[in-house]
């Protein structure tokens, strides 16, 4: 699995957690559960994403964007807010909201995450669940974002 690929399923923790309720750390135990892990490369056409358990570093890294995103979910929405030109954070559809997070903290708070990789890599991420007109929109906030914002 590499850096990308953690970085979609950090998302889809990130989306499960907004969406049901859970904790950052239930959601990752039940998803890093081999067997259930398993189960998942047959949802949603996402079998290469799934094929294999992230190893140690991988894991490391992929709660380190679920944990973050969660404790500093208040700031991240409000930058969406701030830079969606007046959409609330609740008209924009959960899988791009947890895109824009997880980019928007790695690139505040992971200094070894250049901040065009973090557009890019939400970009090519949500270019799998949304429309192109979504994905325009996500790239727009991130790049208003990151010239307002984050001076890397």
């Amino acid at each position: 699995m590499n850096r990308r690929a953690a970085r979609e399923v950090a998302v889809h923790l990130i989306y499960s957690t907004a969406a049901n309720g859970e904790t950052p750390d239930f959601a990752a135990e039940q998803m890093f559960e081999p067997e259930y892990f398993a189960t998942l490369k047959d949802e949603f056409g996402l079998a290469k994403l799934y094929a294999e358990l992230p190893d140690d570093n991988q894991r490391e890294y992929i709660l380190a964007l679920v944990n973050g995103v969660n404790e500093h979910m208040a700031e991240l929405d409000s930058y969406i807010e701030k830079y969606s030109e007046g959409w609330k954070i609740g008209r924009i559809s959960q899988i791009a909201a947890a895109v824009l997070r997880t980019a928007m903290f790695e690139s505040m708070y992971m200094p070894d995450v250049p901040m065009a990789s973090a557009i890019d890599a939400a970009v090519e991420i949500l270019k799998g669940y949304e429309e192109e007109r979504t994905v325009k929109f996500v790239n727009g906030v991130m790049g208003s974002f990151a010239r307002s914002e984050v001076k890397k």
